[in-house]
């Protein structure tokens, strides 16, 4: 039985969502060089076996996206994420995952208009769901949820204020 065409698809970007959160939390904590880590990634761990845990095939363009689209844009995501950020809580003391979580999420939502703000919100607290605590989850939801009405106003019907 073949799988449709859309959800594979689906499939392939949500496990390169997944690889894209873990190669920036990586890069954040261990200072690994952006080539380094997208190498690594694409030989070692997309699709692989890894220590007893299957990682899914995931869309490598879309990986190579996320990553390098976050270092490119990263002065203007952090304070973005900051402003949504309760209780002036900077970005800087939040943990390292879920900062790259955060990122990840606001990089789609202001630069990849190919996919539905609603979908990336999602997307991303299914990848926190995975890592973190219902209330990092909640906070992922939150932030991501407040960016997307700012950043994509008319896919929510109305004005952001």
């Amino acid at each position: 039985m073949t799988a449709d065409p859309k959800e594979r698809k689906a499939n392939r970007r949500g496990a390169a969502r997944l690889a894209a959160v873990q190669a920036l939390y990586q890069m954040d904590i261990a200072a690994t060089p952006l080539n380094d880590i997208l190498a690594e990634f694409e030989s070692h761990w997309i699709g692989r076996e890894v220590e007893g845990s299957q990682y899914l095939p995931a869309e490598a363009a879309f990986f190579r996206s996320i990553v390098r689209g976050v270092l490119d844009d990263q002065r203007t995501l952090d304070p973005m994420i900051d402003k949504a950020l309760a209780g002036g809580w900077p970005l800087k003391r939040v943990e390292a995952l879920l900062r790259a979580v955060l990122r990840a999420g606001a990089f789609e939502l202001s630069s990849r208009s190919d996919v539905p703000a609603r979908v990336v919100v999602a997307e991303y607290v299914d990848v926190a769901n995975a890592f973190l605590d219902k209330d990092e989850t909640g906070m992922v939801n939150a932030v991501l949820d407040q960016l997307a009405r700012q950043l994509r106003a008319a896919e929510f019907g109305r004005a952001a204020g």
